[in-house]
């Protein structure tokens, strides 16, 4: 039988099926007797100190390995130390004399249900670490042992409804060779820490549970989504020679990391790095890649009770700026809105956050926000090479706007004598009225970098958030390919620097389209860099404006996606 899902980690594994419980605890409902109450919260918060010390461990492991992943512990801490959830169940101890384990678990379950019944699916998702926090809490209260899968001893294949993010963090990548959910997409943490374990996953597989059973024997394609539950020994030789192929592949690309990114005939292509902190291991990354591409600044607002002040960014800036010394480091005003929300700042609900008061709406809306961040970034431009982007920019007005925020602030530095330097400002070409009129725009900026996600879904009127309508989001929409063309063209004419910096950067199909196209600089995750690189060395320049050119012509994204796997596939394997 084949099962089908979405494959968000590649890779391809033979194994034996474990299947892993989803550990809940709900405890019975309790009440304290009258005079106990300051007792229970006091257990109650000398259990709470102990979960958080226990996150505080796990999030210390993992920040070695991949700050991504110690990112999320960092979230389940404050979500621990969470003023609002603390003081609920501070109340229903006191005013109804429920005891601290069933206060916990009914005051975790309302906001559970509040996030797990969001209409954005990204803020949805965020149930599981509700879920998550309360587990821990409950599991340390009740004294119950914790039975993570780094207790696996052999290798298997991962079976579960869903996976917490403390699960995954506690695994021994060496013993699990594939993960399979009934939930969870391409965002979950789930699929963020197979990615980075490299670890195949197949999410999202209906009737999963259902089907597998323990020991089950099964093959996992996780490069088309698929899993045997019943293959012949026929089948399982072809997987092996598959995965041995695939791991092979995998091996040869990662030599191409510390080379420097050149087509066939010997063309430099600049491969820069997207960041979101100052963390030493996406500082690591200096090593392989010519400069930043983006830093997306808004991650230093996100999960926390505080904007962080003029200093703190200061302090972040000046590190990143300092470790790439000369090279650029693009720096993306704050983006928040959308898929990224603050606790730090009660916003209203919108209906439609994506084309709503987000990025530099946000900040002209909120423009202390947006000073406290151009001083920071024009004050440590004396330590490197900054440029400054500007995000969601629909209108030349826009962009005028942001520059003369920007003088102002330069002149209200100036007068106080606080040093600060040259910076270059540019903007994402990601609206489709700012790339239909790049021709002007392009007076108006030093540099720009096309955002394909957003560009994407604008373009194609689809919420890239949706799965409703993920048929309508269309990369390879030659809508896409003809407006990318234009706005390359145009900034390669005015002599200017133009770059990619969404996902099509780090889509190897796509890669000699770009080239072919004018592209020379291509910014993207740490995990793209090595399969960037070795895609471009398969290629010359010329080979890639013939492929870009026959991509023009066509009028489908599944012509363009046949093509293209046809023509640049073989190559990768």
């Amino acid at each position: 039988m084949i099962l089908i899902g979405n494959g968000v980690s590649p890779g391809i594994a033979v194994g034996k099926i474990h299947i892993h419980g989803k550990f809940h605890i709900e405890p019975e409902k309790g009440f304290c007797a009258g005079g106990e109450e300051r007792s229970q919260i006091l257990h109650y918060e000398t259990v709470k100190q102990l979960a958080i010390d226990e996150l505080e461990k796990i999030r210390l492991n993992i920040e070695k390995l991949d700050s991504e992943k110690a990112g999320i512990f960092k979230a389940h801490q404050d979500i621990a130390d969470d003023i609002v959830i603390n003081e609920e169940i501070h109340n229903k101890i006191l005013k109804e004399h429920w005891n601290a384990e069933w206060a916990v678990y009914k005051v975790y379950d309302t906001f559970l249900q509040m996030v797990r019944n969001a209409p954005d699916p990204l803020i949805a998702q965020r149930a599981s670490d509700f879920e998550d926090v309360c587990n821990r809490i409950l599991r340390i209260m009740l004294g119950i042992k914790d039975d993570m899968l780094s207790k696996i001893n052999e290798p298997v294949i991962i079976a579960a409804c869903d996976l917490l993010p403390s699960d995954t963090a506690s695994m021994d990548k060496v013993k699990i060779l594939a993960i399979l959910t009934e939930t969870g997409g391409a965002t979950s943490h789930s699929a963020i820490i197979a990615k980075s374990y490299g670890i195949p996953a197949v999410l999202g597989i209906n009737g999963l549970m259902e089907t597998v059973k323990q020991g089950q024997l099964v093959t996992v394609n996780a490069i088309d989504g698929t899993v045997n539950t019943e293959p012949d020994n026929t089948y399982i030789k072809e997987h092996i020679l598959k995965r041995d192929t695939f791991l092979s592949s995998k091996e040869l690309t990662e030599a191409f990391r510390n080379r420097e990114g050149r087509t066939k005939d010997n063309v430099k292509i600049d491969i820069d790095i997207n960041i979101t902190s100052a963390a030493k291991q996406e500082l690591d990354a200096e090593k392989y890649v010519d400069s930043v591409g983006l830093f997306r600044t808004e991650f230093l607002y996100m999960g926390r009770d505080t904007l962080p002040s003029e200093k703190e960014q200061l302090n972040h800036y000046k590190k990143v700026l300092e470790c790439f010394k000369n090279r650029p480091v693009v720096l993306r005003t704050v983006d928040i809105g959308g898929d990224k929300v603050l606790s730090s700042l009660d916003l209203p609900k919108e209906e439609n956050p994506f084309m709503g008061n987000r990025a530099i709406r946000f900040c002209f809306n909120y423009p202390d926000i947006f000073k406290t961040q151009i001083r920071a970034a024009l004050r440590a431009s004396v330590y490197g090479n900054l440029w400054l982007m500007l995000p969601m920019i629909s209108s030349l007005e826009d962009i005028r706007k942001a520059k003369d925020f920007i003088n102002s602030v330069r002149e209200e530095l100036k007068n106080e004598g606080k040093p600060f330097g040259e910076i270059k400002t540019g903007i994402i070409i990601e609206i489709p009225s700012i790339a239909l009129i790049v021709n002007q725009a392009v007076k108006e900026v030093d540099f720009a970098s096309i955002g394909t996600n957003d560009l994407c879904q604008y373009l194609c009127a689809a919420d890239r958030m949706n799965s409703a309508v993920e048929t309508y989001y269309q990369s390879y929409h030659p809508a896409m390919f003809t407006v990318i063309n234009n706005v390359i063209k145009t900034f390669n004419k005015a002599g200017k620097p133009i770059s990619v910096c969404g996902e099509m950067a780090s889509d190897p199909l796509v890669t000699p389209v770009l080239i072919g196209f004018g592209i020379r600089k291509l910014s993207m995750g740490a995990a793209a860099v090595p399969v960037i690189k070795r895609a471009l060395s398969d290629f010359t320049v010329k080979q890639a404006e013939q492929i870009a050119k026959k991509v023009l012509k066509f009028s489908t994204a599944s012509e363009v996606e046949k093509y293209l796997t046809r023509q640049i596939a073989p190559a990768l394997i």
